[in-house]
């Protein structure tokens, strides 16, 4: 039942769909409503494999009560933010965006300005004779 005022909108109340496998539409598409899938899986290795096997990669959760362990499986998926015993925790100092065909670049910390930027590297030598320049002789011989 919608309260406070959202009556007269168009809302789906949060649905959990059971039963479902990796290869349904439902679970290979991301869906930005109040919606959960649950989908059985064998062991670790295959809920891995499973998170990993999709065009999509914005973000992922694991809840574990071995911290380890979830550091383990965040390394192997394929996410842009893995979220351990927490979710939609953003941080303004921390790059939010996703992998494969999942967001656009970074939001947030210092990665969201990268696109604005071009990397220039330039060395200057403090001395401008060849014969004090140790490295010259070794690349290119003695003149």
């Amino acid at each position: 039942m919608l309260q406070g005022g959202c009556e007269g909108g168009h809302f789906i109340e949060p649905t959990i769909f059971t039963n479902v496998t990796n290869e349904m539409k439902i679970a290979q598409e991301e869906i930005f409503g109040p919606v959960l899938c649950v989908i059985r899986y064998s062991d670790l290795d295959d809920a891995i494999r499973m998170a990993n096997d999709t065009i999509y990669g914005l973000a992922a959760g694991v809840w574990t009560s071995d911290v380890n362990k979830a550091y383990a499986v965040a390394r192997k998926l394929q996410a842009g933010v893995v979220w351990i015993n927490d979710w939609h925790m953003l941080r303004s100092d921390a790059p939010f965006g996703g992998y494969k065909q999942s967001g656009i670049g970074r939001e947030m910390g210092q990665q969201s300005l990268d696109a604005y930027t071009q990397i220039k590297h330039v060395h200057t030598s403090m001395s401008p004779e060849l014969e004090r320049r140790n490295w010259y002789g070794i690349l290119f011989g003695q003149n």
